[in-house]
């Protein structure tokens, strides 16, 4: 008998199935943005269960959550391991984008008239091929809890298309495995699904969850008469018995749901079942009941079956049910929307902990909300290490989804206020450049602000300046309780004290992005007063106090008498005439830029010559970017390493070629290095 569609029969799935994917579509590709700027912003990681699998386990051997991970994508994992212990691999079947395109290649090669290649179900090429997504998953998870980066973004098909190729992604692996989606999924059904995910390895073993559980509790009771097995035993382990179980037992039977089989009506002549499975699982030879490790419930062999044998169920029943089309695809869409109403609940945090505790000692606890600079595991771990070195303090935990952090201490020896005082980063940041000539002396105001507590609460305070039509150059923090807030402003403008209140407490800041959209940043920050005095500052000054130098100097390795040594080029090409290569632009004070400053520096030192890269306000009180060199070195070998297309960067492991991050159009100006005295 030959194929027939089974789109109009088992709707529900293609419903789930392309809506999921058009919407994963429609916020990555940034139309969701321009249509709805306030909200369409998408993080393509956000609701990864596989990435809070591997959270998961990270978190329960080192006490600390990888990357950007946060409760949300865990509880989006503990659903899909729910839903395959007690149904079936209804994440696979319904929501992954990646079996939703390897279903339309099955569709498309159906439409083409192409014959599929067959990799006949338990012979040595599949057993052999099933070994893959087992060692893939050892190596993703080993990588990630080793390093607490989410190793799985290296090679993740998903997430390389999602971001562009532009994520977190090592190239050759995303686009080999791309090729494997795309290539052979065209000729082979569900090839990456059955031989490649990790994720389905991860599925595929939770099947059978009591040989699973069976492995856990020895290794516990191992661990209680003392015989400590590392974790990576554990999960080389896990990932040998699923591979054991789903060659050769094949047959998980513990499942609430399966593909029921009313026998009576079953002629077991047409096998239209087997042809349409995306597996092609043999459904009759199950029986009543179909066991098989790679059924997901899709609903294909039900909707295919010319007779009406088939259906989603516990048991074959003898009355019609269009119905049990729906059961499947519900569940999955409800177990999604509870792990998002869940994990929104509550957070686990990043990393959680203390040092130098002794015993007797009684810690005190202070919660600072709002710090944005606490985004992921390092930035969380860069806390820390800042927070080791504070008197009294003795723990950290931080939760990177809410940006909090939470510090124990000794109140013997320290207090909340200190503490708070060293969370603290004053800062400051330019909102527009006045004109010294014009304008010589700015205005002062300042302000009183509660829950500012890091650089970036000044910054997007001060981005808000940006669409007021009062006139504001830009703003600096200095810590006191409440915070000082200092407000530079033309001298001609005037501030009420109602007007600052407004934009301190307003509750979000609204960011234009490139592609159109609008990224809403909470702000959170709390008005308390504006001081009554008004001071001035000269313009120059100003511009002095905003602005952020950089310098490089080099060193190079000289021979001396019988040996080489390292001596900084500065010495020895001291006497010698030195000059300054000079680009006058405002650009090099925005952190596009300046962020980009350190490479272009490294590249430019394996010049023999070059002595040193700066970035100064110069005489004009213009941002200047200047290189200092002296012969063999010249202005026109080094515009020509400037305007390189790529540059080689030296790292620890090595030196890379890497694209170009800044580029220079018009030459610089040269003049004579003046030696201070």
């Amino acid at each position: 008998m030959a194929k027939k569609s089974t789109i109009r029969t088992n709707w529900p799935k293609y419903l789930l199935q392309w809506g999921t994917l058009a919407a994963l579509i429609f916020f990555l590709t940034g139309l969701a943005a321009k249509l709805f700027p306030k909200t369409g912003a998408v993080n393509p990681e956000a609701y990864c269960p596989f990435g809070g699998l591997e959270a998961l386990a990270t978190y329960i051997q080192r006490g600390s959550l990888p990357c950007s991970m946060t409760t949300m994508q865990i509880v989006m994992g503990i659903a899909l391991a729910a839903a395959v212990i007690l149904f079936s691999k209804l994440f696979c079947a319904y929501l992954c984008p990646i079996g939703t395109v390897e279903d339309l290649l099955l569709k498309a090669r159906k439409a083409l008239k192409i014959k599929a290649v067959n990799i006949k179900d338990g012979n040595w090429l599949d057993k052999l091929l099933r070994i893959v997504k087992y060692a893939l998953l050892f190596w993703i998870v080993y990588m990630t809890v080793s390093s607490s980066e989410l190793f799985c973004k290296n090679l993740d098909p998903y997430y390389a298309v999602a971001t562009g190729f532009k994520g977190e992604i090592t190239l050759w692996m995303s686009l080999v495995a791309l090729g494997i989606v795309i290539l052979l999924g065209f000729f082979i059904n569900r090839f990456w699904c059955k031989y490649i995910c990790p994720l389905g390895a991860i599925s595929n073993t939770f099947k059978f969850w009591t040989w699973l559980l069976a492995l856990v509790l020895l290794w516990w009771a191992l661990a209680l008469v003392g015989l400590h097995i590392s974790w990576v035993w554990l999960l080389g382990a896990f990932c040998v018995l699923g591979w054991a179980l789903e060659v050769f037992h094949r047959k998980p039977k513990l499942q609430i749901l399966h593909v029921v089989l009313d026998e009576e009506k079953c002629g077991r002549s047409c096998y239209s079942c087997q042809k349409n499975c995306p597996y092609n699982i043999d459904v009759p030879s199950f029986g009543k009941k179909v066991t098989s490790v790679d059924c997901t419930l899709c609903g294909e062999c039900v909707a295919a079956c010319p007779t009406k044998a088939l259906h989603v169920g516990v048991a074959p029943v003898a009355k019609k049910g269009g119905w049990r089309k729906f059961i499947a695809p519900v569940l999955a869409a409800l177990l999604l929307a509870a792990a998002f109403i869940v994990g929104d609940k509550f957070e686990l945090p990043t990393i959680d902990e203390q040092w130098g505790v002794e015993e007797g000692m009684k810690l005190e606890t202070v919660k600072v909300t709002g710090l944005k600079t606490v985004k992921c595991f390092g930035s969380s771990m860069a806390f820390k290490a800042k927070m080791e070195k504070v008197p009294g303090v003795h723990g950290v935990k931080t939760y990177v989804g809410s940006h909090t952090v939470v510090v124990s201490y000794d109140p013997s020896v320290t207090n909340a206020e200190a503490i708070e005082k060293q969370i603290f980063v004053p800062s400051k940041f330019k909102i527009a450049t006045p004109d010294p000539e014009q304008t010589p002396q700015l205005k002062v105001m300042t302000l009183r602000v509660e829950k500012m507590h890091d650089k970036m609460d000044l910054n997007y305070f001060g981005l808000q300046f940006r669409d007021e039509e009062r006139q504001v150059y830009g703003v600096e923090s200095e810590y006191d309780c409440p915070v000082v807030v200092r407000v530079f402003m033309d001298p001609e403008t005037d501030a009420p004290e109602a007007w600052f209140k407004e934009i301190v407490n307003r509750k979000k800041l609204e960011v234009k992005l490139a592609n159109g959209g609008i990224n809403e940043i909470p702000m959170g920050l709390e008005f308390v007063k504006m001081e009554p005095q008004v001071d001035t500052v000269a313009t120059a000054d100003f511009l002095k106090r905003m602005f952020s130098p950089f310098k490089a100097e080099y060193s190079g390795k000289y021979p001396s008498a019988d040996t080489t040594v390292i001596r900084k080029r500065a010495e020895v090409y001291a006497g010698q005439p030195q000059y300054i290569l000079e680009f006058e632009d405002e650009r090099y004070e925005k952190p596009l830029i300046t962020r980009s400053l350190p490479y272009l520096s490294n590249h430019l030192s394996k010049e023999e010559g070059v002595i040193g890269t700066y970035v100064v306000l110069n005489g004009n009180l213009k941002p200047a970017l200047q290189i200092r060199f002296a012969a063999p070195a010249t202005a026109e070998r080094i515009w020509e390493l400037m305007t390189m297309p790529q540059w080689t960067i030296t790292y620890k492991d090595g030196e890379k070629t890497e694209d170009a991050r800044i580029g220079f159009e018009t030459p610089g100006v040269v003049h004579p290095y003046a030696v201070a005295e």
